[in-house]
Order: structure tokens, then C-alpha cells, then sequence
């Protein structure tokens, strides 16, 4: 079972995060240099811009604006995003840096999830910790993805 984590600080959360390593996904496929960018909407929502560039960090830009809502309660990392009108995902934050949000691991199961930092780059240790995470929760890590920035 796929739990997200307590005590999250939606405030703390926005911002732009950076992907460095994700299970394959068909919307991101040949995208590299990606980036997600949350921000707090007028009517409580989430807006959601991911963004990133085709086969090379100087390649087109392809960009998807989205929504996001809480699931349930606020303290728990767990939204619901919407890319396509009414059609919802869940967001689960099942990692993260509480002290400082500077890295997270999302998922969507049962088969999409990203790891993210807040810098281009990501501590190995922090990264090996990540991935045995992902393994635990019952994903084929040897499909992950490393997303150059």
C-alpha cells in the first residue's frame, strides 16, 4: 500500500521542482531537462506546470498546465492532478525532506512515479535511498528512468 506522508506544508511544497529520475511515462516520453512548477490558485487549488525539452536540453519546449486538489486532509501529502479536464491522478508524496523540502518521491500508481529535488542534481545517497524506496512499494526500479538536466 502506497502511503503518503504526514505533516505536509502545502507552502512549503510550491515552487519549482526538478525531475531527476522517473518510471516511464508515454506524455513524457524524449523529454529531458523537465521541471514542475506549483503554485497556489485564487480558489485554493494547485496550479501545475510541468515543462520540459525534446531529446536535448536546448530541444523544443513542451509544456502541460494542469490542476491539483487535496485528496483529503491538507497535512497529508496526497493530491489529486488534472491535466485533461475533469479526469483526476493521484499525486502521492511518499517521500520527502520535512526538514527543508529540498527532495521528494511521488507516485501515481500503479505504474507512474518521479523523483524530484529542488536542484538540477541529487545527492547518490539521497537518490540509492529513493529507489530502494520505490523498490519496496513494488516498482520495477530497473525501468527508472535517470532525467538529464
Amino acid at each position: 500500500m502506497i502511503t503518503p506522508v504526514d505533516g505536509f506544508d502545502l507552502e512549503k511544497y510550491l515552487g519549482t521542482w526538478y525531475e531527476i529520475a522517473r518510471m516511464p511515462a508515454p506524455f513524457e516520453k524524449g523529454l529531458v531537462a523537465v521541471t514542475a512548477t506549483y503554485g497556489l490558485k485564487e480558489n485554493g487549488m494547485v496550479s501545475v506546470v510541468n515543462q520540459g525539452h525534446k531529446k536535448t536540453a536546448d530541444g523544443k519546449i513542451s509544456i502541460a498546465r494542469g490542476k491539483a486538489k487535496f485528496a483529503g486532509e491538507p497535512s497529508k501529502g496526497h493530491l489529486r492532478v488534472s491535466f485533461f479536464w475533469i479526469f483526476f491522478g493521484d499525486y502521492i508524496i511518499v517521500d520527502l525532506d520535512k526538514a527543508n523540502y529540498q527532495h521528494a518521491l511521488v507516485c501515481s500508481p500503479p505504474k507512474y512515479a518521479w523523483i524530484l529535488c529542488r536542484a538540477p542534481r541529487l545527492d547518490k545517497a539521497i537518490l540509492d535511498k529513493l529507489i530502494d524506496k520505490l523498490k519496496t512499494l513494488g516498482y520495477d526500479t530497473l525501468r527508472l528512468i535517470a532525467v538529464p538536466q
